[in-house]
């Protein structure tokens, strides 16, 4: 029998490069803040006990949504740190009485609100027997230049094996623990990272470039129109190209209207 499986979202951070006045993952698209979709997929997946979200101490947003359809499967937590490690840290200690130490926990961002149900099974599927754990990522498709401080070419990286991580990133209860508690959260960006600093390997699971986190005011437009793409199955699906032209021409239009 499969262990048990729990997702945990930091959502404790209180600035962002989107330019708004409220943290990033209570932007709304679609109507909703970002964090009830990056909920919305974990807690509605058959293989997830419950989503906890850690959250800042004085966090006083979360309460004026109502999450009341997903239930007992979401629980939120008062306890974010200055990091996302720490954060994540604080937010497994405090589900230490409801989660095994060989359970597993998936670990999303509160700023991807895309994930699809197809990369969440593909995760199961791939990790479940895995002894390390690992993540959703996709293969660098860009060409990458290394700059210099006067913002010139420095070099062009071979992007051969190089891969761009995503999330959920799921390991072991108390794999992931111990990786946090070792790592210097300055450093441990990432949950793969913290787990690489003991001396493993994460497995990388093929993703999906529409699974994208919301960084820019472009992306708020980007995430709102792949959602808006899946809840019509008549329509193509859309490409992260495409979808960025469109957001920018959006942007812009409403630029001009103002």
């Amino acid at each position: 029998m499969p262990q048990k499986a729990y997702a945990l979202i930091p959502a404790a951070g209180a600035s962002s490069r989107v330019g708004a006045a409220v943290p990033k993952q209570y932007l709304e698209i679609a109507g909703r803040p970002l964090l009830f979709h990056a909920v919305e997929v974990l807690a509605r997946h058959p293989r997830i006990e419950q989503v906890f979200v850690v959250l800042a101490q004085g966090d006083d947003r979360f309460a004026r949504y109502n999450w009341s359809e997903f239930g007992a499967r979401i629980k939120a937590l008062y306890c974010g740190g200055e990091t996302r490690a720490a954060s994540v840290f604080n937010g497994l200690l405090a589900t230490r009485d409801f989660i095994a130490a060989n359970d597993w926990v998936l670990v999303h961002d509160a700023a991807r609100p895309c994930l699809g149900r197809e990369e969440l099974d593909r995760l199961f599927g791939e990790i479940e027997a895995d002894d390390t754990g690992g993540l959703l990522a996709v293969p660098v498709a860009d060409t990458l230049k290394r700059a210099n401080r006067e913002l010139r070419v420095a070099a062009t990286e071979p992007r051969h094996n190089l891969w761009l991580a995503q999330t959920p990133q799921m390991f072991r209860y108390r794999l992931l623990i111990e990786a946090l508690r070792a790592a210097d959260p300055a450093v441990a960006t990432d949950e793969a990272r913290a787990v690489e600093g003991l001396g493993l390997k994460p497995r990388l699971v093929m993703g999906n470039t529409s699974n994208i986190k919301v960084t820019f005011p472009e992306d708020l437009t980007l995430a709102e129109l792949i959602l808006e793409n899946r809840k019509s199955a008549a329509k193509p699906v859309l490409s992260v190209s495409k979808g960025r032209q469109d957001a920018k021409k959006r942007i812009k239009t409403r630029t001009t209207r103002k």
